[in-house]
């Protein structure tokens, strides 16, 4: 499994779907930011949230695969008071989130990826 392409990284989102309970992996461009994993939920520029990200509002404890492995994180949505500088430094790395941003009717969220301990009984696969 590749981790980066055309210098660009990503990562293996790992999650359950809030319906069916199916474990779900979704490859996401992401960029690293003060030892967290930064991912917009853009659904490139589409009006309507990508189903990962319902799926994190529901249970925001997940797993991600990166280069260096697996790690146990809890997904959150930037606060607005962080949401600006964070988006800055994402539009820096990736453009294009700037053009999807001015092209919904939706607020597209920023969710940072914040490592976490992995809790007695979860399923580690």
């Amino acid at each position: 499994m590749g981790w980066g392409a055309a210098g660009f990284q990503f990562l293996v989102l790992e999650n359950l779907g809030r319906k069916s309970g199916i474990l779900r992996q979704t490859p996401l461009l992401f960029v690293p930011h003060e030892g967290n994993w930064l991912v917009a939920a853009s659904n490139a520029g589409q009006d309507k949230d990508p189903v990962w990200w319902l799926n994190l509002r529901d249970q925001p404890d997940v797993f991600i695969h990166t280069r260096e492995g697996r790690h146990a994180v809890r997904a959150r949505r930037a606060a607005a008071a962080e949401e600006e500088k964070l988006w800055a430094i994402m539009t820096e790395v990736m453009p294009w989130f700037g053009s999807y941003r001015a092209g919904t009717t939706r607020t597209i969220p920023l969710i940072i990826l914040e490592p976490r301990t992995a809790q007695s009984g979860e399923i580690v696969r």
